[in-house]
């Protein structure tokens, strides 16, 4: 089947089951279009990919199969390909050590020179490549150098890049599809997760000025800041830093001092703001927008949560701190103190999803899932740990997530302007539609009629943006409008997340319900009844006889005070579905594991809106 005719047959195929599920016909008329796509992937160019058995696919079956083309597994070999395909993708492999055991696999001869080149690839070909990136990430944590040194120089460096940066260009199609350059950089001091993605709105003119800024060369935030202000300059690139993992951070993603110890200033807050605008709160290494322990009155707060640091240090904890350094909604009331006490917000983020899958492979479906690794690709591989008896098993991984960003068009310069503002949104894998404006004259019927996304644009603001004060005061309100994705799980209710400074300078959160599926009513002290379950367990399948196709909600903050600052974001469950261990479990033929969820309620988070108070 040629590209055009399938391009036709997908066109038309979505429109003929949109029309129940879709945001109002309206949105057409709108600036913004809804694109999907995953900015964090790892092909067999990244170290730890290729030393769990991704020896196959690199950035161009990467980009393939994002596109909807079939591909051959790289673990089991079997074909596979994704449900629906991505409107852009980020092949984002790690700037140390890139392509390094690959071309060790393969003989290269300038890396057999070195002395740890001879004895990885000696171990690689003996199946051991598990110790070689055991032995990697000690020598990281303990800044053993000598190691990493060995291959890290520009020759070494460049070819790879230079394979990664043209097959993004070979892959990218203005209005068809995004193929945008970047890569991760993946610093890990003290086992602490401050890795970030790196994407740019260039190509390979920009690209061929300059090697990706790694780990190696510091693990300092602020330097990788300074990389992007010089390199931006030079080449007139547009650049996103995205953290991720947050949550096996050690509390230092969203700390109060620098990393010199010092405590934050205006210009740190400055930087950080420009190059971090966005954020990845869900993906396969666990959730990142909250926790029980900081958010004990919000019954959805454990959804995925993770343990499991990047540790292999012997006689050491490996397991994750809880703190408000380590998550999303924490760090954005953090945000807000910060804010007032420096004059600019640090953590004033949008939030997205993406994978972080290593296999090559896009996968975010529960039924779908390719795994975190190539080796957690097959049922029987899954619940063994990776490494070591206390290491993460597939079966701790999320299917999840993706980016849903509001565009003015499908390209590279769009998009990352969408991160830019922030007018994008993070789901844990299902392709949930949401619109979520911000406003003073915002009405009932708004969200009633048809346009709503017209009127929230000519009246209000979209997610990622400032509210500006109004000069009277009054509260402001919210439109909110969710679709579930058109193959998917039907919808549970809307949620408004809000924090909030008090005028003695503490920080408070609430979770509103603002709308429900199934004419359920939410009580006066703001609770509301569950949806309802209807996953066999038996044979992990599910009904769409609970939840609404689309809920949409106008809602007004009764509790808003002027002199306040405060954030507001949209959470959106859908109805519970079966877990992708559900999915293995059943296939195995085994008991689901009692340490484990059966069933998840998949969702979205809008990126916040913020009010400051007039000075």
């Amino acid at each position: 089947m040629n590209n055009t005719l399938q391009s036709l047959l997908k066109a038309s195929f979505l429109a003929a089951i949109a029309a129940a599920t879709s945001l109002s016909q309206a949105e057409q008329s709108t600036s913004t279009t809804l694109l999907w796509g995953d900015t964090h992937l790892h092909s067999s160019y990244s170290f730890d990919a290729f030393l769990f058995q991704n020896r196959s696919i690199d950035p161009d079956t990467a980009y393939r199969y994002a596109k909807g083309y079939p591909v051959v597994h790289p673990y089991h070999k079997a074909r596979v390909q994704i449900e629906t395909p991505l409107d852009f993708l980020v092949v984002s492999d790690h700037a140390e050590l890139t392509a390094i055991p690959m071309r060790l696999f393969n003989g290269d001869k300038d890396l057999l020179n070195t002395d740890f080149g001879r004895h990885a690839a000696e171990l690689i070909k003996q199946g051991r490549g598990p110790e070689v990136f055991g032995e990697l990430v000690v020598a990281a944590n303990s800044g053993n150098s000598s190691v990493t040194d060995q291959l890290m120089s520009e020759s070494i460096r460049q070819t790879p890049w230079d394979d990664i940066v043209a097959a993004a260009d070979r892959h990218n199609s203005e209005g068809k599809f995004t193929a945008l350059v970047g890569w991760e950089w993946s610093s890990l001091p003290d086992a602490a997760n401050l890795h970030r993605v790196v994407i740019m709105d260039e190509g390979q003119e920009a690209a061929s000025q300059f090697l990706p800024f790694s780990s190696t060369e510091s693990d300092k935030p602020e330097d990788l800041w300074a990389w992007l202000e010089k390199t931006s300059a030079l080449t007139g690139a547009e650049f996103v830093a995205i953290p991720h993992n947050m949550n096996i951070s050690k509390g230092k993603m969203f700390p109060l001092e620098d990393s010199f110890g010092k405590p934050l200033t205006e210009e740190y807050a400055r930087l950080r703001s420009k190059w971090e605008s966005v954020a990845e709160v869900t993906q396969i290494k666990g959730d990142s927008e909250t926790h029980p322990l900081l958010s004990p009155e919000d019954e959805f707060a454990n959804f995925e949560s993770y343990r499991f640091l990047i540790d292999l240090r012997p006689d050491t904890d490996h397991t994750a701190t809880v703190t408000a350094g380590d998550y999303a909604r924490a760090a954005l009331l953090r945000g807000l103190k910060l804010g007032a006490e420096l004059g600019t917000n640090p953590y004033q983020f949008g939030m997205i999803g993406a994978t972080d899958s290593h296999t090559g492979l896009a996968s975010a479906e529960e039924d779908n899932f390719h795994g975190k690794m190539a080796l957690d690709s097959t049922p029987e591989n899954k619940p063994q740990p990776r490494i070591g008896s206390r290491g993460a098993s597939g079966w701790d991984m999320s299917a999840s997530g993706l980016a849903a960003v509001w565009a003015s068009e499908n390209s590279r310069e769009a998009i990352v302007a969408a991160f830019k503002r922030k007018e994008v949104y993070a789901t844990s894998g299902p392709r949930i539609q949401l619109r979520f404006f911000a406003g003073w004259n915002f009405k009932a019927s708004d969200a009633r009629e048809a346009g709503l996304a017209k009127r929230g644009y000519a009246r209000g603001v979209p997610m990622g943006s400032v509210l500006p004060s109004s000069s009277r005061s009054k509260a402001p309100s919210f439109l909110i409008e969710a679709a579930r994705d058109p193959k998917g799980a039907n919808l549970d209710r809307l949620q408004i997340v809000k924090g909030w400074l008090d005028d003695q300078g503490k920080t408070h959160e609430r979770v509103y319900n603002v709308a429900a599926s199934d004419g359920r009513k939410i009580a006066a002290d703001g609770s509301l009844a569950a949806v309802g379950n209807t996953v066999d367990l038996s044979t992990a399948h599910y009904t769409n006889d609970i939840g609404a196709t689309r809920i949409a909600s106008h809602w007004t903050d009764p509790d808003f005070n002027p002199e306040q600052s405060a954030f507001y974001y949209a959470r959106v469950l859908q109805i519970p579905t079966p877990r992708h261990s559900l999915y293995d479990a059943i296939a195995l033929q085994q008991e689901h594991p009692k340490d484990k969820a059966a069933t998840i309620q998949e969702r979205a988070y809008s990126s916040p809106v913020w009010y400051m108070p007039e000075e």
